[in-house]
């Protein structure tokens, strides 16, 4: 059979950290054009639709052109693997609606700094549903990143009082969307162990391609029955959308490539680094001065993701 190049590229330094990396990497170029496309034309629902719309057929094809080069025998996709994809596939998409809805609140540091919750939300149900747990100092690492996320985050503003502006709109939204993301990122590993194959990004993609076409008509039949035209409208912000819909494939095969290799605690961990990511866009783009939280909180959060890589 002919080697598939899908295998044996992660051997040598710990894989799963530079897929994790640049899965964080695309996912925070996404963010920026679904928010733009939340803000200009279409609804949180449309927006998020747009990403498996435009990398569900493309996934797709990458599939079976590797299988008709033979590079990947596709293996028969049991029950368990149709049910941590269906569980993961409807929690990402709910988790997404909600990150979306944020983008239009004006306190969204608030909710911003609740969604990294994801991670523990992650821990907890990677206990219930892989009966996977971390290490002490895996889970150290972790609370130090979490703390310098929230550093990064700058201070909680809202209209509340005391423990009420945990309470408000942004943090219920935040709060939701970490949890919904964690039992995403547990199910998707579940599912990408559940297929028979050895190569991890073989694994990967077939995960890949049957959530997303999975999650692109989930959504194509609800927005049909639900918002009359926006199928339509996002077919016709098909420029920016496109764009979307290929930084999500992109994003979603490293994710899927790093839950294969590692515990997915640990990738959401590292995959913190985004916050990082777009703290440097905008001095790039808007020439903007980093200030010494900000520098404090990339501090922590490189100091987890070392700790990550050297005991996890």
């Amino acid at each position: 059979m002919t080697r598939s190049p899908l295998g044996g590229i992660y051997a040598g330094m710990e894989f799963w950290i530079i897929a994790s990396v640049a899965a964080a990497a695309f996912q925070t170029v996404r963010f920026m054009l679904q928010k733009h496309l939340a803000a200009v034309s279409l609804s949180a629902a449309g927006a998020t639709f747009a990403r498996f719309l435009y990398s569900a057929p493309v996934a797709c094809l990458i599939l079976a052109v590797c299988v008709a080069a033979g590079w990947i025998d596709l293996p028969p996709l049991g029950a368990e693997f149709w049910m941590f994809g269906a569980l993961g596939g409807a929690a990402q998409i709910t988790a997404t609606v909600c990150t979306v809805m944020l983008f239009g609140r004006r306190n969204l540091a608030v909710g911003m700094a609740f969604i990294k919750s994801e991670v523990f939300f992650t821990v907890l149900i990677g206990i219930v549903l892989l009966a996977e747990t971390v290490s002490g100092i895996g889970f150290a690492a972790i609370a130090v990143g979490v703390a310098g996320v929230l550093v990064l985050s700058g201070p909680i503003e809202s209209t509340g009082v005391g423990w009420r502006r945990f309470l408000s709109p942004s943090a219920a939204l935040g709060l939701t969307a970490g949890a919904l993301f964690g039992i995403s990122a547990v199910a998707y590993r579940g599912a990408s162990l559940a297929v028979g194959l050895e190569a991890p990004m073989a694994r990967a993609l077939v995960t890949l391609a049957a959530v997303t076409a999975m999650q692109m008509m989930a959504m194509w039949i609800w927005l049909r029955l639900r918002e009359p035209g926006e199928v339509g409208r996002v077919i016709a912000s098909y420029r920016t959308a496109g764009y979307i819909g290929l930084t999500s494939m992109a994003g979603t095969f490293c994710w899927f490539t790093a839950f294969t290799l590692q515990n997915a605690a640990y990738v959401k961990a590292v995959g913190q680094i985004e916050l990082v990511f777009g703290i440097v866009g905008t001095v790039l783009f808007f020439k903007e001065k980093i200030s010494g939280r900000e520098f404090v909180g990339m501090g922590l959060l490189a100091a987890s993701i070392l700790g990550l890589i050297l005991y996890a």
